[in-house]
């Protein structure tokens, strides 16, 4: 479930009340939600396939630039090219029909049909950076775009907080700041 202060932090970051929230997935480094799990279907059976949905402001705009540089055409390049990030690709996929999946069991409301788009193009495509980061924040390593994205990004936290539901600057989190265990454990 979740607590009456996220779901007013969340109405904040979006700009209205949020539909289908099942918990928060990943937080800002500041503590309010980033990334939530949504239910497969909104409250009166409407399917809502994006399971993983960014929220927080700054780092939607910061992924906004990431896109408008054209770097999703050169992703899309590599994935036509690359059989195993093709192979990495569909893997991301699948997890997340696996877990929106599970979410619908879980919520006890009827899985969405196969063939049920996932997000972000998957697997065919690279068509919305904000969905891919989505998935790699809530399910780290999951998808590899979302952490291209993620490491391409500015450090979008360190310039104060991204709502007013943040109580000030954030410190980089240890799954954003670095690739290799050594310099996570020094993060911490």
């Amino acid at each position: 479930m979740i607590d009456e202060s996220d779901e007013a932090a969340i109405a904040a970051q979006l700009g209205r009340p949020p539909r289908g929230v099942r918990r928060v997935a990943h937080r800002c480094p500041c503590g309010a939600p980033a990334v939530i799990e949504t239910a497969p279907r909104l409250p009166g059976g409407t399917p809502f396939p994006t399971l993983f949905y960014l929220t927080c402001p700054k780092a939607a705009s910061a992924i906004g630039t990431l896109e408008g540089s054209g770097a999703m055409r050169e992703m899309q390049e590599r994935l036509a090219a690359d059989p195993e990030l093709r192979a990495a690709y569909t893997a991301a996929h699948e997890d997340y029909l696996r877990r929106r999946d599970e979410a619908a069991r879980d919520e006890g409301v009827e899985p969405l049909p196969p063939g049920t788009q996932s997000a972000g193009g998957m697997p065919e495509r690279v068509k919305c950076l904000h969905a891919l980061v989505a998935h790699e924040l809530a399910v780290p390593g999951a998808n590899p775009f979302g952490r291209e994205a993620l490491d391409a990004l500015p450090e979008w936290w360190r310039s104060g907080p991204c709502s007013g539901q943040c109580s000030g600057p954030c410190a980089a989190p240890d799954h954003l700041g670095s690739d290799t265990e050594s310099d996570t454990q020094e993060a911490r």
